[in-house]
């Protein structure tokens, strides 16, 4: 069975971040640095915020966040954009020094793998718009049907690239994080 209130979960509620996601994001940045001082980021698939909060943490510049669901966040370095990244209009928000996706579908069961997938590589045409020369990326996705061909365009945009399981993650959960660092313009 599911637990949804694990060690995580706690400890986000008893440190302040809106979600257990926040240490996945911290343990990732500890290890290669994806997200520095000063960074303009944008963060897709950004409700309810746990990843503003610790960019916002780490003194980005800037935070730009895009979301169906609205955010918890109210800072005066992060603006948001409660809408779809289909709708996002990528000539008209500037460029980014890092930009970060742990978007979902609203989970069924049935054919998640796939539907976040296809978030995956949303996420990554935006990235490929709006990312500075030398820029990172971090985006979650599943396993499954399209994972390698997704792996493979990603890998192929950045000087390096990482496929990661952060500890915060479930065990039980399917996800994985595709990190892409030096993007290659």
């Amino acid at each position: 069975m599911l637990n949804r209130k694990d060690t995580y979960f706690k400890k986000a509620k008893s440190e302040g971040y809106f979600a257990r996601s926040a240490y996945k994001l911290i343990e990732i940045n500890k290890k290669y640095k994806l997200v520095k001082k000063d960074d303009v980021v944008l963060d897709l698939g950004t409700s309810p915020g746990s990843w503003v909060q610790v960019c916002l943490e780490l003194k980005v510049r800037r935070v730009l966040g895009v979301d169906l669901e609205h955010s918890k966040v109210d800072h005066e370095n992060f603006e948001f954009i409660n809408d779809g990244i289909e709708n996002l209009k990528v000539d008209e928000i500037g460029k980014f020094d890092v930009v970060l996706s742990d978007m979902a579908p609203n989970t069924s069961g049935v054919m998640d793998a796939e539907k976040t997938i296809d978030l995956t590589r949303d996420a990554f045409n935006v990235a490929k718009k709006v990312l500075k020369s030398k820029g990172n990326f971090l985006a979650k996705t599943f396993q499954g049907t399209g994972f390698d061909e997704l792996t493979r365009e990603v890998r192929k945009s950045f000087e390096f690239f990482k496929i990661i399981k952060p500890k915060a993650s479930r065990k039980e959960s399917r996800e994985m994080y595709l990190l892409g660092m030096g993007f290659k313009k």
